[in-house]
C-alpha cells in the first residue's frame, strides 16, 4: 500500500517538471497578451463604429470570458496530459478546496456568468448601484467595474449584483431620459415656463427628438416657501452628453426666465 501511495505521488510529480511549468507560464502570458490584443481590436472597431459600441462591449467581454476559461483548460490538458484517473481526483479535490477557501470568489464568477446572460445591465449602460452612479465599462469574471460621472472606478463584487438592486438608465441603447426640476413662484406663468423649457430642450444640440418633451408639474416647498416644481424629461441622444445636455437646459432656461420675466422662489418676510 505504502509503495502505491509512494508511485502515485511520483507519477504526480512527473506532471509538474520545470519544462512544463514554463510552457504553463508561457501559455497564460500568452493569453494575457492575446486577450489585450483581442481588446485593442474592440476599441478599435469601437472608434469606426461608435454607434454599435455597446454591441462590440458585449462581444468583446464574452471572448474576454472565452479566451480566459478555455484556454486555462486547453493549457492545462495540452501540457501536463494528466492521466483521467487523475483529471477525476484533482477535479473533485480542488472543487471541494475552491468551494470552501474562495466560496466568495466562487460565487462572484457565477454571478458574473448570470449578470453574462440575464442582462440586468450592459457594458456601456448608465445605472445607479448602493449610492453610486456611473457607466458600467467592463463585467469581468469576479467583478464589475463601474466608472463614474467623477471618472473615479468602482469595483463591485459580482455577487452583490444579486440581491441588491440596481438601475439601468438606458438599458443598453444610445439614448437616455434625463431629468431637470425648475422651480418657479407660485404666481408664474406656468404654461410660458414650459414653452421656455421645451424651446431649450428642443434647439439643444444633444438633444434626442424622435422622443417627446415630457413635464411633471408639482406644487413643493423650497427656502421654507412654497413654489411650482416644473421637472422636464427629455432624451439625450447619446449617453456620454449626459451632463453636457443637462448643463445646457439649465444654463439656457436659466437666461432665459431671466430676460422674459419668469419670477423664482423667495422667501417672503
Amino acid at each position: 500500500m505504502n509503495n502505491n501511495v509512494v508511485d502515485d505521488l511520483l507519477n504526480i510529480a512527473s506532471l509538474f517538471n520545470l519544462y512544463k511549468i514554463l510552457l504553463l507560464l508561457a501559455g497564460f502570458a500568452a493569453l494575457y497578451f492575446i486577450n489585450r490584443l483581442a481588446r485593442l481590436i474592440f476599441d478599435k472597431l469601437m472608434e469606426k463604429l461608435p454607434t454599435n459600441r455597446f454591441t462590440i462591449l458585449q462581444i468583446a467581454t464574452l471572448v474576454s470570458f472565452i479566451l480566459y476559461i478555455f484556454g486555462s483548460f486547453a493549457l492545462i490538458i495540452g501540457i501536463l496530459n494528466p492521466p483521467k484517473e487523475f483529471l477525476y481526483a484533482a477535479g473533485g479535490s480542488m472543487a471541494v478546496a475552491i468551494g470552501i477557501a474562495l466560496k466568495d470568489v466562487v460565487a462572484s464568477v457565477i454571478a458574473g456568468l448570470v449578470l453574462l446572460f440575464d442582462r440586468p445591465f450592459i457594458v456601456g449602460d448608465r445605472v445607479s448601484f448602493d449610492g453610486s452612479y456611473g457607466e458600467i465599462v467592463s463585467i469581468g469574471l469576479r467583478s464589475v467595474r463601474l466608472q463614474t460621472l467623477d471618472d473615479n472606478v468602482i469595483t463591485i463584487p459580482n455577487a452583490r449584483f444579486m440581491n441588491e438592486m440596481v438601475a439601468s438608465g438606458n438599458a443598453g441603447a444610445l439614448e437616455m431620459m434625463i431629468v431637470c426640476d425648475f422651480h418657479i413662484a407660485l404666481n408664474a406663468d406656468i404654461q410660458a415656463a414650459k414653452q421656455i423649457i421645451e424651446e431649450v430642450v428642443v434647439t439643444s444640440r444633444y438633444a434626442y427628438l424622435k422622443k417627446p418633451v415630457v413635464f411633471a408639474v408639482s406644487e413643493v416647498e423650497v427656502a421654507e416657501c412654497l413654489a411650482i416644481q416644473v421637472k422636464a424629461k427629455a432624451y439625450v441622444l447619446d449617453i456620454h452628453y449626459e451632463k453636457a445636455f443637462q448643463s445646457d437646459i439649465v444654463t439656457r432656461t436659466t437666461q432665459l426666465f431671466i430676460e422674459r420675466n419668469i419670477p423664482r422662489p423667495s422667501r417672503q418676510n
